[in-house]
């Protein structure tokens, strides 16, 4: 799941972070509630901790870069816990959260059956009536030459609402924008 060194200088921007703090999540998050214990899949640089912290208690990130989680560690110690991990086998029980969030970053994971494989392991480790959110980038020209040499992986957002609801989601909501989808989903 590499980034090309454009896309990790953009990913660990201030210009990214306020980005994702005041378009990205809150557009993705609008009218949810997260509950009291969210785990964010994916991390990465932090872009979205200190919105989420503003919307739960309990922050969990669960990043598979080990320098990454590190670095998270290091920097945001006492506003998240930092699980070392992979979103597609999570080392994580059962039904520990109240909502499992990601931003763009589902098109980082390499095959559409690993996508799965992270919406099977956000509904198992997600409470009763809990909540699946988040948004990711739609496929383009630009989108693609932002991620070369990366793995890119677009999700279909008409694929979406047939695929959470095979692996049990209900209550499913996909909207699209110009540039990005949002997506929500609960496990009944």
């Amino acid at each position: 799941m590499g980034m090309n060194i454009f896309h990790q200088l953009l990913c660990r921007s201030s210009a990214w972070e306020k980005t994702s703090a005041t378009r990205i999540v809150p557009w993705a998050l609008r009218d949810l509630d997260l509950g009291d214990n969210a785990l964010e899949v994916g991390p990465g640089y932090g872009a979205n901790i200190a919105t989420l912290r503003e919307r739960v208690p309990v922050l969990s990130g669960l990043e598979i870069d080990p320098a990454l989680a590190a670095r998270l560690r290091k920097r945001r110690s006492g506003q998240v816990r930092v699980i070392d991990g992979d979103g597609t086998a999570m080392p994580l029980p059962d039904k520990e959260f109240s909502s499992v969030v990601c931003f763009t970053m589902l098109h980082h994971v390499p095959s559409p059956a690993q996508q799965d494989d992270l919406f099977a392991e956000a509904f198992r480790v997600l409470r009763p009536d809990g909540v699946f959110a988040g948004s990711d980038g739609l496929d383009s020209l630009g989108f693609r030459l932002i991620h070369l040499g990366d793995t890119c992986v677009p999700v279909p957002p008409a694929t979406l609402t047939a695929r959470l609801t095979r692996i049990g989601f209900t209550d499913i909501e996909i909207d699209t924008a110009p540039t990005m989808f949002r997506f929500r989903a609960r496990r009944p």
